[in-house]
């Protein structure tokens, strides 16, 4: 986190360059394009020697719920971590082909990973509030960023937004490490969302919670979609059966299978090595 931090507070936006100077432009958004937020062609992705993901061809709808399932080792996680270059934090990892976000190859070498990452926050499987206030959870990006003004009210609709406002309203000077764990992973949702991204990436953030707790992430999850572009990755296929509106589908070798709407993918899938996954008969 140190790392990203110093990056952060160095590193330039793509977002602020010119569009003719390779930045993606403001006024450009995917649903003016095609509808498609995120697409990636021909990707490949090595760990030194070994592939952990071939030709992925995906075309990721905005304003939706995308799940990622899959056996372990299939690669969903990582195309996750290429959304946003995290995998750019791993020395041995290599990636191959294209990757877009707004009509913008994340990949090319006037892209800022820092300014990127702006636009495309990310929950992890494991809460990680920083052991700072509640507010100052909240804040943190907004400060880096410079976002200084009205910061009360913005940390106060992340709050809403990530339905934690009434629980946390009376506490917010209250440490983050202090709350219970699905409280802590609405908290790292409110913290990715306060500084207005356009994707959330979300690497399996129920995993580690209990029954209650996941089911009030999966609903604030669809709550989100009216705003945000979310993607999901999740081992639990019954969570992408009831929350997302597209599936993929990994299997081991890093192949994405099959890309549907969900109802098709659980229903009929057209692949059956897909259909032999979702019904237990591998993996």
């Amino acid at each position: 986190m140190d790392s990203d931090t110093e990056a952060e507070q160095n590193g330039g936006s793509l977002l602020e360059t010119d569009p003719g100077q390779g930045g993606l432009a403001d006024n450009t958004t995917a649903e003016e394009a095609t509808g498609v937020a995120i697409e990636s062609q021909d990707l490949d992705v090595y760990y030194g020697d070994t592939q952990a993901l071939q030709n992925v061809d995906i075309q990721i709808p905005e304003n939706r719920v995308t799940a990622m399932i899959g056996p372990s080792g299939c690669g969903k996680s990582t195309f996750l971590r290429c959304i946003n270059r995290m995998n750019d934090l791993i020395d041995v990892c290599r990636v191959e082909g294209d990757l877009f976000f707004e009509g913008k190859n994340v990949y090319d070498p006037d892209v800022d990973p820092v300014a990127l990452r702006r636009r495309i926050g990310m929950v992890f499987q494991h809460p990680n509030p920083f052991p700072k206030s509640i507010y100052d959870n909240v804040a943190y990006g907004l400060k880096i960023q410079g976002k200084t003004e009205n910061m009360d009210e913005r940390v106060e609709r992340a709050l809403k937004q990530a339905a934690l406002w009434d629980e946390v309203k009376d506490r917010l000077d209250e440490s983050g490490l202090d709350l219970s764990g699905g409280q802590q992973q609405r908290l790292c949702i409110a913290r990715a969302i306060a500084v207005d991204p356009d994707v959330i990436l979300m690497d399996e953030p129920a995993s580690a919670l209990d029954p209650v707790a996941t089911s009030q992430i999966e609903d604030l999850i669809e709550e989100l979609a009216e705003e945000y572009t979310v993607v999901i990755v999740t081992h639990n296929m019954q969570q992408a059966a009831r929350i997302s509106d597209k599936t993929a589908v990994f299997l081991t070798g890093g192949e994405l299978v099959e890309f549907d709407d969900t109802d098709k993918i659980f229903e009929n899938p057209e692949s059956q090595r897909v259909e032999d996954y979702i019904t237990g008969k591998f993996g």
